[in-house]
């Protein structure tokens, strides 16, 4: 007596793992951005593939963010459902830069008229800002009688963007402060 018995046949999806490259920079004040990617693990079969990988991660100031895979198209002969595709992310970081400036608290003179004479404001002498940076200052310095004072830069702060989306950067800078003169 002969018993039969059906066997199965089973052929599972290949893995692949496609991880978005990282990056490394010096600060500069513009973003950095990297939007290549590498197969990490598995590989297509034949003719089969990718026909596009969306990568997007972006960082500016000091410090890492990911670098994210956020999809893919595969080639018109690929069928998905071979294929178990999985995403890791890679790295992006700005380091911190070494740029020298100098700055310097504005100078003003006048004829004596009873009111005060003040300038708070201060102008970069040497040296320059990375893209999208802006000085920052607190000058302070007064006078109202005849004669000359120090009009002193107390405060130099390098502020990145605008408005509430502003971000102090002023540790990329190697910054020499210099005073004016009220007179």
């Amino acid at each position: 007596q002969i018993t039969k018995e059906n066997g199965e046949l089973k052929v599972t999806p290949v893995e692949i793992v496609l991880t978005a490259d990282s990056a490394e920079k010096v600060y500069d004040g513009t973003a950095l951005t990297k939007d290549t990617y590498k197969i990490t693990k598995g590989a297509f079969v034949g003719e089969e593939g990718l026909e596009s990988v969306t990568v997007s991660g972006s960082q500016t100031t000091v410090g890492s963010s990911a670098n994210t895979i956020t999809g893919h198209t595969l080639k018109e002969n690929t069928k998905a459902q071979n294929y178990d595709i999985s995403y890791a992310a890679g790295k992006l970081t700005v380091t911190k830069a070494e740029l020298a400036i100098t700055v310097k608290a504005d100078s003003d003179e006048k004829v004596y008229d009873g009111s005060a004479l003040t300038k708070p404001t201060a102008t970069l002498t040497a040296g320059s800002l990375a893209t999208g940076d802006r000085l920052v200052n607190t000058v302070t310095g007064t006078i109202t009688d005849a004669g000359t004072k120090v009009n002193t830069l107390t405060e130099v702060k390098v502020m990145h963007g605008e408005g509430d989306a502003a971000v102090d950067v002023t540790e990329n800078y190697q910054i020499t402060k210099e005073n004016g003169e009220l007179k």
